[in-house]
């Protein structure tokens, strides 16, 4: 069990006792124990909810009524270091200065002798104090004590949990950057290697190409975009599928089949090409010196299914496994399935990762899906 499990499994039991002995709701002899718990676990959640956003002052907002609710006091308050994030009911003005006092001490600080007593105990991130919770009560007892106490170690549990998603999500954004930063030059050496070939024999047909370089340039290079549409991502493989038909000539058959009601289907940016590429490296290696690529992609309901296919050589079943295995960052000189094999799970989850169909002597065919709505 995790620690924030067992931080809110503590909390609730000080709660249950707490609300048992001092806001008991009427409720029939028989099950009001179940309503209770039912009704705890349910404001918990509430609560929960809001603060795995983090420590903001919109967080606290949406979470100072449901602490409230959850303690049965007066007033509750989410403080920061520097600031009083949120209130629900009559906060005095030394809200903040009693916050600092309990950061200060590490521990629950106890304001009582006026009309109205309070307690505010310390949240914590990883062992740093990062804001306070008080309570506010007519009635400042040895159990409103234990159960702030346990309430802001449970918000604190919240608050490292949310912090813990914060640093998965920066570090997903850092290696799809660094996926992505794979792809543009090895885009440009094959391309630029293509049109150099026509130079001399065809400066027509290399002024056309370079045209298509331009073309496909402009949408590969392209910067600070996560997702594209498929119809986009298809019109960059139609020109990659040019330059290489120029390269290979006559050897190189290609079809392209789509289904048109998927063209506005949001993809993966750049995830359809390096397949292609891939099944153009492996279908050109037909007996005969030329290969066949086939790229379909239908409508699957809520999905969109597409495959790339060749007709070369294949490869063992093992071998494939092992190319989707590798680390696609330590890859060198190009994407490979691994790279758009790692995007797809991360973006989609890992049922939605490439599947790759092969055998030696029959060809390879891959296939992934994408949700229509990301």
């Amino acid at each position: 069990m995790s620690t924030a499990a067992c931080v809110l499994l503590s909390g609730l039991t000080f709660l249950l006792g707490f609300a048992g002995a001092r806001r008991r709701p009427a409720l029939p002899e028989v099950g009001w124990r179940d309503e209770a718990t039912f009704a705890t676990l349910h404001i918990a959640t509430l609560a929960a909810s809001s603060m795995r956003a983090g420590l903001t002052r919109e967080s606290a907002r949406k979470s100072v009524g449901h602490l409230r609710a959850l303690l049965g006091t007066s007033a509750v308050a989410i403080t920061s270091a520097g600031d009083v994030l949120g209130c629900d009911g009559v906060c005095d003005d030394d809200v903040l200065a009693r916050a600092r006092m309990a950061m200060a001490a590490g521990r629950a600080q106890i304001f009582a002798g006026g009309p109205v007593g309070a307690v505010v105990a310390p949240l914590t991130v990883e062992g740093e104090v990062v804001g306070a919770l008080a309570a506010y009560d007519a009635e400042v007892s040895a159990a409103l004590v234990r159960t702030v106490t346990e309430v802001a170690r449970w918000l604190s549990g919240q608050l490292e949990l949310a912090e813990l998603d914060s640093s998965r999500r920066r570090a997903l954004a850092a290696e799809m950057r660094a996926l992505r930063a794979q792809i543009s030059p090895h885009f440009v050496y094959n391309a630029l290697t293509t049109i150099a070939s026509f130079v001399r024999t065809n400066p027509t047909r290399a002024r056309e190409l370079i045209l298509d370089f331009a073309d496909f340039s402009r949408y590969a290079l392209h910067k600070g975009r996560d997702f594209t549409t498929l119809a986009d991502e298809l019109t960059c493989v139609d020109r990659y599928l040019l330059l290489e038909r120029a390269r290979f000539g006559d050897r190189l058959r290609f079809s392209v089949q789509v289904a048109p009601e998927v063209l506005p289907v949001p993809v993966p940016f750049l995830c359809l090409q390096p397949l292609v590429e891939n099944a153009i490296k492996h279908g050109m290696g037909a007996r005969d010196g030329a290969g066949e690529v086939r790229v379909v992609v239908r409508d699957a309901g809520p999905e969109a299914h597409i495959s790339v296919e060749d007709d070369g050589m294949g490869m063992d079943p093992d071998h494939a496994r092992e190319l989707l295995d590798r680390d696609p960052l330590s890859q060198g000189g190009g994407i490979g399935l691994a790279n758009v094999d790692v995007r797809l799970r991360q973006i989609y989850g890992e049922n939605y990762g490439l599947v790759v169909e092969t055998a030696i002597g029959a060809g390879t065919k891959v296939r992934l899906r994408v949700p229509k709505v990301p």
